[in-house]
């Protein structure tokens, strides 16, 4: 009961504008940022993707920028995939970091011809840098928006990944019809408050779909992407795996940034593919609030780095 007072709390305060203030400008907020977010410019996000894939890791980018409210801001948000895109390839990083596209960011609440258009040029960027592509899920009022844009960039990028979110009823489902040859689909929990009569309410529920959803990719012909920090998860990913005896290069693992960087190494070291979704820009506030909301333990220690003037 606490934690769910506590995630909705947070989800809250990363719509206020008061709190969102007081964060931004508290004394070592950055500091502690930096173990979330790579930095504010494509240049702090090469170099994390360079320090990572050194580490043995694979990586996905994501430009924080999901606040656009008109044309120009999706135009700014595109311009600065193609430009991270681009030092990917120059950097001789592609092959082993690709991006993550939020269509909000790119204006899909303004008009979903144009995201999808400005997700068609990331894509092209993409091909030619020799790299691909993730589209990020967000709520569920834009779940089936999503997966229609997704349809149609797979029909020139058919290696575009998708996202799903196992707190929501509809995923098992759409597990089992994304999981064709070649789909490659993120699974993940889902990061948004939403209502019960679309999602799981209960962290048990949530864990049971999980399950569920990932046996369903498992069982499929795609390549699953298995994100989550859960110990319990991870342990039935791999037994699972083991189980099916899927090939190493057929699925791989995915983790935040910042959140257990000692359990991406094992899962490396021991043979599978591990991507690390590496959040970069200006706009950290919301992403931050997010990933706080659904690891509560991450709370204590933000909270006691926000206090602490030393």
């Amino acid at each position: 009961m606490f934690e769910s007072g506590l995630r909705t709390a947070l989800l809250t305060a990363s719509r206020r504008k008061s709190v969102r203030r007081m964060v931004e400008h508290a004394p070592v907020s950055r500091g502690v940022v930096k173990r979330f977010v790579a930095g504010e410019a494509a240049a702090d996000a090469v170099r994390v993707t360079s320090e990572l894939v050194a580490s043995g890791l694979s990586v996905t980018l994501d430009h924080l920028g999901e606040d656009t409210t008109e044309p120009a801001h999706a135009d700014v948000t595109t311009s600065a995939y193609l430009l991270l895109l681009s030092l990917l390839a120059e950097a001789g990083l592609a092959s082993r970091a690709e991006v993550s596209v939020k269509l909000s960011a790119v204006g899909q609440a303004l008009d979903v011809a144009m995201a999808t258009a400005n997700a068609h040029r990331i894509c092209e960027a993409a091909a030619a840098a020799g790299t691909t592509v993730t589209l990020d899920m967000e709520d569920h009022t834009t779940t089936d928006a999503t997966l229609e844009t997704l349809r149609k960039l797979r029909v020139d990028f058919p290696w575009v990944g998708a996202v799903v979110q196992s707190y929501l009823h509809r995923t098992e489902g759409d597990c089992r019809d994304l999981a064709t040859a070649g789909s490659r689909v993120r699974l993940c929990k889902g990061a948004y408050k939403e209502p019960e009569s679309v999602a799981f309410q209960r962290k048990a529920e949530v864990a049971d779909s999980y399950r569920r959803c990932l046996q369903a990719l498992l069982d499929g012909a795609g390549y699953p992407m298995i994100a989550t920090h859960d110990p319990t998860l991870i342990s039935f990913a791999e037994e699972r795996i083991a189980a099916v005896a899927r090939a190493r290069d057929s699925y791989e693992f995915q983790m935040l940034y910042g959140i257990r960087p000692v359990e991406q190494q094992r899962l490396a070291a021991a043979g599978s593919t591990v991507r690390i979704y590496v959040p970069y820009g200006e706009e950290w506030y919301g992403y931050l609030m997010r990933r706080l909301a659904e690891r509560p333990a991450n709370v204590g220690f933000f909270l006691r780095a926000v206090a602490s003037r030393r």
